[in-house]
């Protein structure tokens, strides 16, 4: 990366007012020794993780048994446990009561796109959990038990998760979007007891009823002993229609709101089960512990995004995508979540900043594919709302542009910290992300977490230089790492996924670099890098330039084997009214030859009408690479929209 000057440094005022200065200085007076700054409490962080994450612990007063250990086998990897003698509840940290939040305050404000809005006060948010805890009790829900939520991004889905996790159940979550053959990929392996879902949702204007689905899946899941309808669109389905069935209202009928119950539970006690996105192959169910989550996103929240108790937070996101479970945690910082459902640009583009401003949310969650699709189409909420209360925007799921980080500061405003993030479902939360107290740079990620001993290294397994690409790597245990999959009994499937390349070293799979300022940039993941004539190609750096180029909507890449080499192949969308002449092939080769390098220009650009993406918006290069090559695409049902793929096949321009 250049030597550019930062697009936005917080003012001395901020950096000291921050959750990262205050931990700093919690710290420092814990060690009695100082820390210049936070890279200062980063290498702490790294030289002494049982203190550190002890440290985190206290700051954030986690309610638990801490126990008198701190790590056991701190050296295995994996194999680490982290406060193995603590006993806690990740339901009972988020919904305690904090001091200076009221109970009639919003915990929760949401907002569909028929326009149906709720707003729950902390009081109703404890209430509705109260009630739903104790009908699961009566419908036989234990320690361990599976309960999954078919929902949309709505108050009723947090109150579930919520009450199973009191108990000690098991929450998993996938979106009223996936087709039957995706809910069942991810169900049907984790033998759910009880399914919360709902009658239908809106999206894009189209009201989206569910019951043919329902129909179909619930047959084939022989383990639910209840499901729950959640009445959303006022359909006429009728719940006794289907067997084992009953409305959330008549669930929750026979039980009035009473002191909240938790159970506490080892630390290492699964929480979560999340699903890798499958596109290759039936997805991944990765249970992840209790105590490590919550530590974890306290620390992200608190710290590197600078949540605080009555800031108003929301993330674009459903229950397909971890980043759903990543925002329902800043209740545990006593923050109000605005949860959104439908899609992002309906009625028109800027409706999410209409909810900004009339909310005065304080921290925007959003894809890089957002912001860049709200600058091609030239919103500028900067020129049109008041956005004053807004202090961070987090962006993810795939690498930021260039222009991406200066859309932000031009566009939607000047003095904001912009954090692009990276880590993944694998995790459930970051490696590299935000500091409020350092400089942003175009392009860059920030900085590893804290706790994180995150590296770029060589194919030969040695730090890479500089401005080096390798694979991202983490060389040292940290608390949410996951348990492993499940039925995985041996844990055979889980090290050969992370721990097989570089033994005791989780590798991520991503292609990144680290920068001069001591950031990062992720360069797309390493396992659809481009190999020309055998040099490694990242594909976002090619997207970073192509984005650039008016006429250009989207972009797609692949390598495709061509007489004994790769060659690299591009597939863009245009704009209305766009042709991918000539001319504008030299542009496109132009802009990549002078903003990347000669070796990242493409063989081949081809127009296509669409490109294939997950659920949750990733373009998915390996699918359209399978394709292309004529092999078959696994789990299509892991696709918002899997005929694109027919795009892509035996396409003339190809051959030969």
């Amino acid at each position: 990366m250049s030597h550019s000057s930062p697009l936005w440094t917080p003012s001395p005022e901020r950096a000291a007012a921050s959750g990262m200065n205050a931990f700093r200085a919690f710290c420092e007076a814990r060690r009695g020794a100082a820390m210049a700054d936070s890279a200062a409490l980063q290498a702490w962080s790294l030289a002494e993780p049982d203190l550190f994450w002890d440290a985190v612990w206290d700051f954030f007063e986690v309610v638990g048994d801490k126990g008198g250990a701190l790590i056991a086998d701190g050296d295995r990897m994996p194999g680490a446990r982290f406060f193995p003698e603590a006993r806690l509840n990740f339901a009972e940290n988020l919904l305690r009561p904090l001091p200076g939040i009221d109970g009639e305050a919003d915990a929760l404000v949401s907002i569909c796109e028929d326009k149906a809005e709720s707003r729950w006060s902390w009081h109703r948010l404890r209430a509705e959990v109260s009630r739903l805890q104790q009908a699961m009790r009566a419908a036989g829900i234990e320690v361990g038990d599976r309960v999954a939520g078919l929902m949309p991004n709505i108050p009723e889905s947090i109150a579930v998760m919520l009450a199973a996790t009191s108990l000690g159940a098991v929450w998993c979550s996938a979106s009223p979007d996936f087709g039957p053959r995706g809910v069942l990929d991810r169900f049907g392996q984790i033998e759910p007891k009880l399914l919360v879902t709902v009658d239908g949702y809106w999206y894009a204007g189209k009201r989206i009823d569910l019951r043919e689905k329902l129909a179909e899946v619930l047959p084939q899941l022989p383990t639910l002993t209840k499901l729950v309808i959640v009445p959303l669109i006022g359909s006429d389905l009728d719940p006794a229609s289907l067997p084992g069935s009953t409305s959330l209202d008549a669930f929750t009928a026979d039980f009035e709101p009473a002191e909240l119950w938790f159970e506490r539970l080892p630390f290492d006690h699964p929480l979560f089960i999340l699903f890798s996105s499958g596109t290759t192959g039936a997805p991944k169910c990765i249970v992840h512990r209790a105590g490590g989550v919550l530590l974890q996103h306290l620390k992200e929240h608190g710290l590197h995004t600078d949540v605080k108790p009555g800031d108003r937070l929301f993330y674009f996101t459903t229950l397909g995508w971890m980043m759903w479970n990543w925002l329902v945690s800043g209740l545990a910082r006593g923050a109000t979540l605005l949860l959104f459902d439908g899609s992002p640009f309906h009625p028109s583009a800027p409706v999410l900043f209409d909810y900004a401003e009339r909310e005065g949310m304080t921290h925007f969650g959003t894809s890089a594919k957002y912001i860049d699709a709200l600058r091609k189409s030239g919103t500028r909420p900067a020129e049109s709302h008041d956005l004053t209360k807004l202090r961070a925007m987090m962006s993810t799921g795939s690498p930021l542009s260039i222009e991406g980080f200066r859309f932000v500061y031009e566009g939607i405003k000047s003095d904001l910290h912009l954090a692009s993030i990276s880590g993944g479902t694998d995790i459930v939360s970051c490696f590299v992300l935000g500091d409020p107290t350092r400089p942003v740079y175009a392009g860059e990620i920030q900085g590893p977490g804290l706790g994180m001993a995150v590296e770029v290294w060589t194919d030969e397994g040695k730090p890479a230089p500089v401005g080096e690409k390798g694979e991202l790597v983490c060389t040292r245990p940290f608390p949410a790492m996951p348990l492993g999959f499940f039925a995985d009994e041996s844990g055979a499937k889980y090290r050969a996924a992370y721990f097989e390349r570089f033994p005791g070293v989780w590798c991520h799979g991503d292609f990144a670099e680290t920068t001069e300022h001591g950031g990062l940039v992720i360069h797309g993941r390493s396992d659809a890098t481009l190999n020309p004539g055998g040099v490694r190609i990242g594909t976002a750096e090619i997207y970073a330039q192509v984005e650039t180029i008016p006429e250009v909507n989207e972009a797609i890449c692949i390598g495709q084997e061509n007489e004994g080499d790769v060659r690299v192949v591009l597939f863009v969308t245009l704009r209305n009214g766009a042709e991918l002449t000539d001319a504008l092939k030299d542009t496109i080769r132009r802009t990549i030859r002078t903003g990347a390098s000669p070796r990242h220009v493409p063989a081949v650009i081809v127009a296509v009408s669409d490109i294939p993406r997950t659920k949750s918006g990733k373009i998915v290069e390996l699918a359209v690479r399978d394709t292309v090559h004529g092999r078959e695409v696994k789990n299509k049902e892991a696709l918002a929209n899997p005929a694109a793929l027919d795009l892509y096949r035996d396409r003339p321009e190809l051959q030969g």
